[in-house]
């Protein structure tokens, strides 16, 4: 509920501009918590504010919700265990036949959350230049006003991301190269190949594991590759399946029950980001194929 008042012309607004900020702080955090709580900062910053200074309401409202996504972003980055509340419960999990074009529907509705994925593998300055350029079209200059960057610096930033988001940008399945690549991997750990893994991961590749007792983050290619044998067992005994758009690997254990959820981000031949689940409580909450 909206702590505004609906006589006031200036809350009047911000309610105008409510829906598009939250879409923008969700774009940001992955989480409708976290972006509902970010916009009312924003307008409780705004209460604050003398608003015959502000030229443009909205383009000052998204710069401030920018500004707190950013911080919280990069709050979490500095907290890597902390899990949120739009995780794993949120996955689409289709087996991958190489689906036929009545398919496709199902695969436009996970694109959205395929982003989500893709988004949380950015560094905190490329996930704002990106979501605030290419998603909401805010100016380059405005955006590297927010991170203190130049225009030139923001525009780098935002193209990086661009190519890590490009395999999902159409909902049209997984490519051939993709599973190559996916699969590549996993044969590397199941035989334990340490220099084929680092050859199929980006060197910054990020690896997210979903346990009972909390989100565990290792980044780069090194420490990922030295514990790939998280892989392995879904190497062995599971199925291939796409997870909101982007390959994945499902395995079961003997009884019928999830062990495992394991979903991969593919961009120029290398694998930039895995999400490993395997906390049976976030495991019972997903809409799971059963076992072959």
């Amino acid at each position: 509920m909206s702590d505004t008042s609906p006589t006031d012309p200036i809350a009047e607004t911000f309610e105008a501009q409510r829906d598009r900020l939250r879409a923008v702080a969700h774009r940001m955090l992955g989480s409708h918590a976290d972006a509902e709580d970010v916009v009312q900062e924003a307008w409780l910053r705004l209460s604050r504010q003398d608003t015959a200074t502000i030229h443009n309401l909205a383009g000052w409202l998204t710069t401030v919700v920018g500004r707190i996504s950013l911080d919280v972003l990069r709050s979490r980055q500095a907290r890597p265990e902390a899990s949120y509340d739009d995780g794993p419960s949120e996955f689409v999990v289709t087996l991958d036949d190489n689906p036929a074009p009545e398919d496709h529907a199902v695969l436009a509705d996970s694109v959205g959350l395929a982003l989500l994925v893709v988004l949380e593998s950015l560094g905190p300055s490329e996930r704002l230049a990106f979501v605030l350029h290419d998603l909401f079209a805010v100016p380059f200059d405005e955006i590297g006003q927010i991170l203190g960057k130049s225009t030139a610096a923001t525009k780098m930033l935002a193209s990086r991301a661009r190519r890590k988001v490009r395999t999902i940008e159409r909902p049209t399945g997984v490519g051939r190269e993709q599973r190559e690549v996916v699969q590549a991997f996993l044969a590397a750990a199941r035989r334990g190949d340490f220099e084929e893994l680092l050859r199929v991961l980006d060197p910054e590749v990020k690896l997210t594991v979903d346990t009972p007792s909390g989100v565990v983050v290792t980044l780069g290619a090194t420490k990922v590759a030295a514990g790939a044998q998280l892989s392995a067992s879904a190497a062995t005994q599971g199925r291939t399946v796409l997870v909101n758009g982007l390959p994945g690997i499902i395995s079961w254990r003997e009884d019928g029950t999830p062990l495992s959820v394991l979903a991969f981000t593919v961009a120029d031949g290398r694998i930039t980001d895995i999400t490993v689940v395997i906390d049976p409580a976030k495991l019972a909450l997903m809409d799971l194929p059963d076992p072959a």
